[in-house]
């Protein structure tokens, strides 16, 4: 199984601390992700460190947030690391788990379409004019509805990092690129294509040793995320976006039993 890494929740005010870690993960085993970008984040929850916080980060000799956010992501990306566009605010105003159900709110899902185009292009906006132009969209929490994609088309995206399967697939006109149902069963797998979601806000040590664990593992081949993209598409119909569904489904009621680790959201 080839397995490429997502990470979501970039933004200026940041875990750099943590962000860092698992960065130095990712350079000493030669991985390149795809980071998903908040243009404009208002969502408070990602905001983690205040003044006081970070005083003691410098103190302590840690990592120190980059002076200027936008210019590190562009060289990130001259490295070869893959910007997808994450929302547009990441606020979430409804309570819809969309087409892709993992969770129960979304940024966009339920709002009407309109109003989607003007976020798309009010977030392609802000990028354009830090210099940063991506095609990929990777929807808050997740969730997306069909007003989703049909804004997606008409604001020039082609591609989605979401769905389960074991290639890329397309729906829609739009191209999918799934990420993992269940990592430790996916790291089984001997054939086909995944992507190992993180959001390094939330990692702890344990959680580190955890992930280099299955960067370890030798049943797994982990490949930069632009050679995910450079895969195959095949079209996927109503009837396997149904599938999709009910198994996005049954782990959000899984997630909400305790039987499976919130990590892998």
């Amino acid at each position: 199984m080839r397995i490429a890494v997502r990470l979501d929740d970039i933004t200026p005010d940041m875990d750099w601390e943590r962000f860092f870690k698992f960065k130095t993960l990712l350079d000493r085993y030669q991985v390149k992700p795809l980071i998903g970008v908040v243009p404009d984040n208002r969502d408070e929850n990602l905001k983690k460190k205040d003044d006081s916080s970070k005083k003691q980060v410098k103190k302590a000799g840690s990592f120190p947030a980059p002076d200027d956010f936008w210019a590190y992501v562009k060289e990130l990306e001259a490295c070869g690391w893959v910007v997808a566009m994450h929302g547009c605010y990441h606020v979430y105003t409804t309570d819809k788990g969309g087409l892709f159900p993992l969770n129960n709110f979304s940024e966009l899902a339920g709002v009407s379409l309109e109003r989607q185009r003007e976020m798309l292009e009010e977030g392609t906006r802000i990028l354009k004019e830090k210099g940063i132009e991506t095609d990929i969209f990777m929807a808050p929490a997740h969730s997306y509805d069909v007003n989703t994609l049909k804004a997606l088309k008409e604001t020039g995206f082609e591609a989605l990092t979401d769905g389960f399967g074991s290639m890329p697939y397309s729906f829609m006109g739009l191209k999918f690129y799934p990420i993992s149902f269940r990592l430790e069963s996916t790291l089984q797998k001997k054939q086909g294509f995944s992507t190992m979601v993180v959001h390094t806000d939330t990692l702890s040590d344990r959680d580190l040793e955890r992930y280099e664990n299955y960067f370890k593992n030798p049943k797994a081949e982990w490949i930069d995320y632009k050679e995910y993209l450079s895969q195959p598409v095949k079209r996927r119909g109503f009837l396997g976006r149904g599938k999709e569904f009910l198994m996005a489904k049954g782990k959000f009621w899984l997630v909400r039993a305790g039987q499976m680790g919130r990590k892998e959201r």
